[in-house]
């Protein structure tokens, strides 16, 4: 009884999500740009967590003005 791939895919999937949530909470963007990307990770977890990767906002830096 062999684990299947589309499982492990899947939880993969599901620990980058939330890695990626959890960054958003933690960034210093504002709360609309925080609700944008968490609601488009939840929509979209594939797509929406490869578009925040490369456009969105991470870390605890303040916004700059």
């Amino acid at each position: 009884m062999g684990i299947e791939v589309g499982g492990i895919i899947g939880l993969l999937i599901l620990i980058a999500d939330i890695w990626a949530i959890v960054n958003i909470f933690q960034s210093g963007a504002g709360t609309g740009a925080k609700v944008f990307w968490i609601i488009l990770i939840l929509l979209l977890p594939v797509v929406g967590l490869i578009i925040w990767f490369f456009a969105g906002p991470r870390g605890t830096a303040a916004p700059t003005p």
